[in-house]
């Protein structure tokens, strides 16, 4: 029992590690920006916001003017691919931002985004081969992007490399214009929401902005959704975890019934010889925990170390608070599921120790 218990940990941890690592690679570049909320345009698909929003700039200055609203900034996205001088082939998600606006990044090496053919991307696009240096070429419209500066840390939206390019430069790449095409006037007034920073310790209301600019607002944490396939990876996971953890308590419940139904003879004699009924549920509940300490921890020690063997192919990421949570779910699950066999001492009849089934 203790072995497929461990097992129902294993998996648990492995699941914790998979769903945060969707988790991260789907919306870190999100989580990463010093934002509350995105305000996109009126009437917007909700799961499709970032790639079908178009804002006009206006919308910016109808928010900053929103009280308890800290800071308001233009902010595009849209995903391109590119390629490197070296021959890097990459895609990226592409975050247009004012170099000076709070939603500029910091780096980690080289120079924070300034000059119009700049671009700054994440540590994981370093790791796929690019360096501060390097010219990217992108698809399709050909504009030429310099690296120069890299972020600390994963920077991902949708799965794909985030890279932080000036707003005009993203302008120009969304409306597919070329370095020596000319460029209508309507580009430079399109974005794709207005990023919006409350007051410490305030609270925005977005109804009213959103009356005011003419926008649909979502809070930083509702705009995770809108991500690429964010909504059905997590969903799906998440599934999965809610049917292990009720399978955990019913394979727990079921084995402390047998377990139980084995030591009914047993039971009813130290029942005729005076011990009470609160001992005997102590005694079987103290027995369930320890098989339950036991293999869970035997378990998620399996678990964390085939975690460290999975590869960066896979976006698995163990974080200490999420195995934690299921760790106690599990345990508490599973005494559940012994709670509702081993109440079955309080009806063993001490008449059994003495034959009286016979």
């Amino acid at each position: 029992m203790g072995a497929v218990i461990a097992l129902i940990a294993v998996l648990v941890v492995l699941l914790s590690g998979l769903s945060v690592g969707l988790v991260n690679d789907g919306v870190s570049g999100l989580q990463r920006l010093p934002v509350t909320s995105f305000a996109f345009a009126d009437g917007v698909q909700r799961d499709a916001a970032f790639s079908r929003s178009v804002v006009d700039l206006k919308a910016v200055d109808a928010w900053a003017a929103q009280p308890n609203v800290a800071r308001a900034a233009p902010y595009g996205n849209m995903l391109a691919n590119a390629k490197s001088g070296s021959g890097v082939e990459i895609d990226l998600a592409l975050f247009g931002v004012l170099p000076d606006s709070f939603l500029s990044p910091r780096v980690s090496a080289g120079d924070r985004l300034g000059e119009l053919d700049g671009i700054v991307v994440s540590r994981t696009a370093a790791d796929a081969g690019l360096r501060v240096g390097d010219t990217l070429t992108v698809d399709r419209v050909g504009a030429r992007l310099t690296v120069v500066g890299i972020l600390s840390g994963q920077h991902t939206f949708g799965h794909v490399d985030v890279g932080y390019v000036p707003l005009r430069t993203w302008q120009q790449i969304r409306a597919g214009i070329g370095p020596d095409d000319p460029v209508p006037a309507h580009v430079y007034n399109e974005i794709t929401a207005v990023a919006v920073q409350a007051e410490d310790g305030s609270t925005i209301d977005l109804d009213a902005g959103d009356r005011a600019a003419g926008t649909d607002s979502m809070t930083l944490p509702e705009s995770f959704g809108a991500s690429p396939g964010y909504t059905a990876e997590t969903s799906t996971l998440q599934l999965i975890q809610y049917f292990l953890y009720a399978i955990s308590a019913l394979v727990v419940g079921a084995f402390f019934t047998v377990w139980t139904i084995q030591r009914k003879h047993e039971i009813a004699v130290m029942r005729a010889m005076g011990a009470p009924t609160g001992f005997l549920l102590r005694d079987g509940l103290s027995q369930a925990l320890i098989l339950l300490l036991l293999a869970v921890a035997a378990g998620v020690g399996i678990g964390v170390g085939m975690g460290r063997l999975i590869g960066g192919g896979v976006p698995f990421a163990l974080e200490a608070p999420a195995v934690a949570v299921a760790v106690a779910l599990l345990i508490v699950l599973g005494l559940v599921g012994a709670v509702a066999a081993i109440v079955r001492i309080a009806a063993v009849d001490p008449l059994t120790a003495l034959g009286a089934h016979r």
